[in-house]
């Protein structure tokens, strides 16, 4: 969690995801969401500006945003992949764009706008849900990541060592940045 300074890491255990802290004593988790998806997690990411939120994806097609203070139910939820999500990540700088890696052999940029906006921005959001499918592999994907330097490119990564680079659409960049 890289909110916490690095004392709490987290763990994926079958639909589960506990966070443990380094600097409590005992086994017990310091935080845990139960049944987090209907099968496995795959993985998951801590939003890099809101402390409690995290995204996390699964065998069941799904991406759940949580707030782990409440872990109860998914505070946005999407399927829009049709197979196993291996790979979620949030962009550093615009944390209502997310990146999706599935066995459907697609990268999906999605839109969670509505639970990264704050009550006082009256800048125009994006509508939540898919805004891009990047189709160019031919195999499961595996890994997505946004460059560290250019907050709009990212690259996928496929089964069949497929390495791709795309960009965020720049009618999208705009109605984010004006």
């Amino acid at each position: 969690n890289p909110h916490q300074g690095g004392a709490q890491f987290a763990v994926l255990q079958d639909m589960h995801i506990k966070c443990y802290d380094t600097r409590a004593e005992g086994s017990k988790p310091a935080w845990s969401i139960d049944n987090a998806h209907r099968q496995l997690v795959r993985d998951l990411d801590f939003n890099p500006n809101r402390q409690f939120q995290l995204a996390s994806v699964g065998d069941d097609a799904a991406l759940n945003i949580w707030d782990y203070r409440n872990g109860k139910e998914p505070i946005f939820t999407r399927t829009d992949h049709s197979h196993w999500v291996w790979t979620v990540r949030y962009n550093a700088y615009h944390e209502q764009l997310l990146l999706t890696g599935s066995s459907d052999a697609r990268a999906l940029l999605t839109a969670a706008a509505s639970v990264c906006a704050d009550t006082d921005d009256a800048g125009p959001l994006l509508e939540d849900g898919v805004l891009q499918s990047y189709e160019q592999h031919e195999d499961s994907v595996y890994c997505c990541e946004w460059s560290a330097a250019e907050p709009w490119t990212f690259a996928s990564l496929s089964y069949d060592a497929r390495l791709v680079l795309s960009r965020v659409p720049r009618h999208f960049k705009y109605k984010i940045l004006l």
